[in-house]
């Protein structure tokens, strides 16, 4: 299993998404959080079809922070059932994937 991982986290405006950036980053638990605005999201809400402009946080980190990283977004976030999901990153320029690890807090097993 990677050790290394991307989380995608959409939020409804750009204003969550730095709050969100700005409690990750310093903190330590992400190296870097990417915000993509403009994003048009469709989807079932409650028997219904939505859609509605969000934002997209590309979150990069470790999974060993994934429990923090998860607990710190669920205090920033508005919505009742927000996406966060996580995929590993199998592979990647290993000079940047040390950056992630000298960027972010020590596991809690470290």
């Amino acid at each position: 299993m990677s050790d290394y991982i991307v989380i995608l986290c959409t939020v409804p405006s750009l204003q969550v998404a730095e709050k969100i950036a700005q409690t990750l980053v310093p903190r330590k638990l992400a190296a870097c959080v990417n915000i993509v605005s403009g994003l048009i999201s469709v989807y079932w809400w409650k028997g219904e079809i939505c859609r509605e402009q969000e934002c997209l946080l590309i979150i990069k980190s470790r999974r060993a922070l994934f429990p923090g990283l998860k607990e710190a977004i669920l205090s920033e976030h508005p919505y009742e059932v927000p996406e966060i999901v996580t995929m590993p990153i199998e592979e990647g320029h290993q000079p940047y994937l040390d950056w992630i690890e000298a960027s972010t807090i020590p596991s809690p097993q470290e």
